[in-house]
């Protein structure tokens, strides 16, 4: 490389600006301060200051319910685009929410009870206008799977039953907890890759679980990996029955060819809502007419009338299923609270507005722990339905009390028209929906951008499809989490060049036409310095000098004098971190070497201040600038007279 040399009058190096160290805190202003930047980062509370008491409880009272303060407001014109938007989520979420609850081994009533309370209480509490509540195919099958492992719906289907409103109502719990106590950066732990994996994966295992239905077959497997399903279908070739076949195939034709339609004409999205509502009115029809079930088409059946029965009294808060239903409620809840802030904030993103992430699980887990307690099992906001929702063109959230009160006369006037209405068909609608969940071209997007993130997905995918939903989220996080600790444990260190004509430093692997400084040494940290990390800092440092010191005696280069630590990016430093650069300094001490420090930030300037640290570095090799450095050592370097040991001893190595 080039060289770039400055000479600095002595004047200006004397009279540099030097790093400030911050002014001492009182330990409980510091720890109040800390706590409110990790979390409250938004300052919620802000609104509250300064305000009389009788407008704190109308604000406090608007925060926890966001209809106090757009209500006021709402007009017919509002009303009339909500109207549409709600009856045409109803008419996806009466056959959707039938499906869901027999994918979940629930009775299918079920899927209407949680399509009537939950969404009545979003509406009220929720801060998305374009959310649309509903049953979830993914939790379903959480559901069905946690649960199963201890009680079998079929032979115990009371106490399945009760402890699905139970793992509700924990589900519930825990996300309200989340929202109430700011602690919803946890659910940031599933990373973008990981749901992409996960909820393809999932839908995988769902549309695998359909083929009991779409083939007619009476006995079929509780696992949910790919070899048990295909081990199950095909021991079972003689029991296929061609009608139910013939039947599926038909609806899931015509499902995914409206959607085409409506994908190629957004105006007519009303087509893709309808049909599923369709396939089922026609389904029923057509076993009615022809007499279906009594030819191995299997149907829904009895449908009780009536609005949701309580069933608080139905929870299991007893050994030895309460650790079940604990367990199935915190893992559903979670991924129930991920997709549903997700599509939340992807909508708001479209129609640029802002949802709070706090605000939402509170309204989740409120709509939840009610849900519970009204015969329901766990809602969220599914992205078809939102997505319907949006496209219908809906204004607030009144397009969920519509669909609510759709499903309400459903319930009160019109269950028993479902009776013939055939397992086929929903098998058909669920297949439908979940291979919209296969995002294939969002996982060649990851492995164009980053291809860890690809492996991350892939894991997900493979262990949910492979080993079981459980397994495949516990590798998504587990290895996103490895990530995590890879970034902190292994910071990335570069070495720093200086762009011509400029007072600029920039990593020379970046910048090729930037030059390094004859002499000195200028590496970035690029991460806040932790006992994770102190020891690998602490010996990559050190190569990075052996390195350069064997290319100056190869090139013949001016030998090396200083050593440049830019700290800009090191947000932060522990004890063991100040530890390193004691070691580092007494290394460069007996190197015969000058370590020098550019841009400490505030954090780290305290910490090596409290130290002592800083008294053996010296306060006049610390820097505000790398520029700063690199000049007050440039003017050392061609002002004071060479070491004539140090040549000695460099001379006796060349020899």
């Amino acid at each position: 490389m080039g060289s770039a040399d400055y000479v600095y009058p002595a004047t200006n190096v004397e009279c540099s600006h030097r790093v400030a160290i911050p002014p001492p805190q009182p330990f409980v202003k510091s720890l109040k301060y800390n706590l409110k930047e990790t979390f409250f980062p938004d300052d919620p509370l802000r609104q509250f200051k300064n305000q009389p008491t009788s407008r704190r409880f109308v604000l406090g009272l608007k925060y926890f319910f966001p209809i106090f303060d757009w209500a006021p407001s709402y007009t017919f014109d509002l009303l009339k685009s909500d109207f549409i938007a709600g009856i045409t989520i109803a008419s996806l979420a009466i056959p959707q929410g039938i499906s869901y609850a027999k994918l979940a081994n629930l009775p299918p009533i079920l899927g209407l009870y949680s399509s009537f309370i939950p969404p009545l209480v979003y509406a009220m509490m929720g801060s998305s206008r374009d959310l649309a509540v509903g049953t979830v195919a993914v939790a379903s099958l959480l559901t069905a799977s946690l649960l199963g492992n201890e009680v079998n719906a079929n032979e115990n289907p009371k106490l399945y039953l009760h402890l699905a409103f139970t793992a509700t109502f924990f589900a519930g719990a825990f996300q309200a907890s989340l929202g109430l106590l700011r602690l919803g950066f946890i659910v940031d732990f599933l990373s973008h890759a990981t749901i992409i994996g996960f909820m393809a994966g999932a839908a995988t295992v769902v549309i695998l679980q359909q083929l009991k239905g779409i083939l007619g077959l009476e006995h079929f497997t509780h696992s949910t990996d790919l070899v048990s399903v295909m081990r199950s279908v095909f021991s079972q070739t003689h029991q296929w029955r061609w009608e139910s076949a013939a039947l599926g195939f038909s609806f899931l034709v015509f499902l995914l060819v409206t959607r085409y339609f409506s994908k190629r004409k957004p105006k007519f999205f009303w087509v893709s809502a309808m049909a599923p509502l369709t396939s089922v009115i026609l389904g029923s029809l057509l076993v009615y007419l022809t007499h279906a079930e009594k030819h191995g088409v299997q149907v829904i059946g009895y449908l009780k009338k009536g609005l949701n029965p309580p069933s608080f009294a139905d929870l299991v808060l007893v050994s030895p299923y309460l650790s079940t239903a604990i367990k199935t409620g915190i893992i559903t809840g979670v991924i129930a609270l991920a997709e549903g802030i997700a599509v939340g904030r992807s909508f708001a993103m479209f129609k640029n507005y802002h949802i709070d992430g706090n605000k939402e699980m509170i309204a989740f887990g409120t709509m939840n722990i009610v849900g519970s307690c009204t015969s329901c099992y766990l809602t969220t906001g599914p992205f078809s339905r939102s997505a319907v929702n949006f496209n219908a063109g809906c204004k607030t959230a009144v397009s969920n009390i519509v669909m609510a009160l759709a499903v309400m006369v459903t319930l009160l006037f019109l269950t028993p028209l479902f009776h013939y209405t055939p397992l086929v068909v929903l098998s058909s609608i669920i297949i439908g929906a979940m291979l919209g969940l296969i995002d294939y071209e969002a996982a060649i997007h990851l492995w164009t951008v980053d291809k860890f993130d690809f492996i991350v997905c892939m894991s997900a995918y493979a262990g949910v499809v492979f080993g079981s939903v459980e397994i495949g989220l516990v590798v998504a996080v587990a290895i996103s989490l490895l990530r995590v600790l890879l970034f902190v444990a292994r910071p990335k260190t570069y070495i720093l060049g200086n762009i011509p004509d400029t007072m600029i430093y920039r990593n020379v692997e970046q910048y090729t036409n930037s030059n390094t400084v004859p002499g000195v040494l200028i590496l970035e940290i690029d991460a806040p310095i932790y006992f994770a990390n102190a020891s690998y800092l602490r010996e990559r440092i050190a190569r990075w000098v052996d390195e350069e010191e064997d290319r100056l005696k190869t090139s013949g280069e001016t030998s090396l004098q200083y050593v440049i630590l830019d700290m800009g990016a090191v947000g932060n430093i522990d004890t063991s971190g100040i530890s390193m650069l004691e070691e580092v300094k007494k290394v460069m001490d007996r190197r015969e070497l000058k370590l020098v420090l550019a841009n400490p930030g505030a954090e780290v300037m305290k910490k090596l201040n409290k130290s002592k640290l800083i008294d053996k570095i010296g306060q006049e090799w610390i820097y505000l600038t790398v520029g700063e450095a690199v000049g007050a050592c440039n003017f050392l370097l061609h002002t004071c007279k060479p070491d004539p040991l140090k040549e000695e001893s460099e001379a006796h190595n060349k020899v």
